[in-house]
């Protein structure tokens, strides 16, 4: 058993380990007691069943004793004990019982306490590793706040440090178009998947996802964080433009000025955070023709015909003089709202199918 004084030191530094790692005291405890059960087995040549571990800080108390089986006749002197030895110790022992004896660590060896030492620190890198995929699996679909820590200059990744969590890398694809990064820079990052290895969390991470827009608005403006208004459709194209359809479950309240603000407040801090990218906030409507229409922002739309057939398709009919602000630059307008809405789009002018024969 472990006089008063080590034991007073076991439990300062089960403490300290579990102020400085951040480790439960309870997940220390048991691989210390895994451990302690590994080096009396190695010693005393035992199975788990003949160590008894007891590990209580609350009351001070560290032991580990040798539990042998009572019988008449020994076969295995490591873990059978004599009825006549036992009874020498206390007379009332009877066959069958458990004998328990006492141990001092120090008689655990030095290659036993080297073994407890070696699982104790494995253990505590597990721990370490599981409460980093914790951490960042409850981090899943949210922005989080990284420290960039080194950049590759040829292939063009960024390693960041997330903290806690870890670290991960943003790859080249995944940043947006024209950013750069220096060294030490503060960025927020969108946390698309955490998946657990060996090795700890592996973190997949985007400035280009389309959640990362969401979450910015979901923390910017209060009706949508409190569920009043919900946002029912994101699609983006990183750098350039995102359209946001939103709705609200309040008639008082239109989600389209809640997300603008009071003279574009809101939206105009979430455009600066993102570099400049253009953002259309556009009403959802069941209507699936009146989102349509909204949807091609800020090009005005005569009509919308919805296409029979099991493929969402739809004829657009726009002012001729509307006709390249629908379509946008590289077609990057209608091709947003197409993946806004799910229906594929087909822009004519109002005059007529540039003379094509219907």
């Amino acid at each position: 058993m472990a006089t008063a004084a080590s034991n007073n030191e076991f439990f300062e530094a089960l403490s300290a380990l579990e102020k400085e790692r951040g480790l439960p005291a309870d997940y220390l405890i048991d691989k210390i007691k895994a451990a302690i059960i590994i080096a009396v087995k190695k010693d005393y040549e035992v199975e788990d069943e003949n160590v008894v571990v007891d590990i209580d800080p609350s009351l001070g108390v560290f032991r580990a004793s040798l539990s042998q089986e009572i019988v008449e006749e020994v076969e295995n002197p490591h873990t059978q004990v004599s009825l006549e030895d036992a009874q020498r110790v206390r007379k009332s022992y009877k066959i069958g019982q458990r004998f328990i004896t006492p141990l001092k660590t120090k008689e655990f060896g030095r290659i036993a306490a080297q073994t407890a030492k070696h699982v104790i620190r494995q253990g505590l890198r597990e721990g370490e590793r599981s409460l980093q995929v914790s951490e960042m699996q409850s981090r899943a679909h949210e922005i989080v706040t990284a420290t960039v820590v080194s950049i590759d200059p040829e292939r063009g990744n960024i390693v960041l440090d997330l903290g806690k969590g870890g670290s991960a890398v943003l790859p080249r694809n995944e940043q947006v178009p024209g950013e750069t990064f220096t060294e030490g820079q503060v960025i927020q990052v969108y946390v698309v998947d955490v998946i657990a290895t060996e090795r700890g969390p592996r973190v997949t991470i985007s400035r280009t996802h389309p959640g990362l827009v969401k979450r910015m608005f979901e923390l910017e403006v209060p009706e949508i964080y409190d569920g009043t208004v919900e946002v029912k459709a994101i699609a983006r194209e990183a750098g350039a433009r995102t359209k946001m359809a939103v709705w609200s479950k309040d008639p008082n309240v239109d989600p389209v000025g809640a997300c603008i603000g009071a003279h574009g407040s809101r939206v105009e801090k979430i455009v600066s955070e993102l570099g400049g990218e253009k953002i259309d906030i556009i009403r959802w409507s069941e209507d699936v023709s009146a989102f349509i229409s909204a949807a091609l922002s800020p090009a005005k739309v005569v009509k919308v015909e919805l296409l029979p057939g099991e493929t969402k398709s739809c004829r657009v009919t726009v002012p001729d003089h509307q006709l390249s602000l629908a379509i946008g630059n590289k077609g990057q307008n209608v091709r947003l709202c197409a993946h806004l809405t799910g229906y594929n789009i087909d822009i004519r002018p109002e005059s007529g199918y540039y003379g094509e024969d219907e």
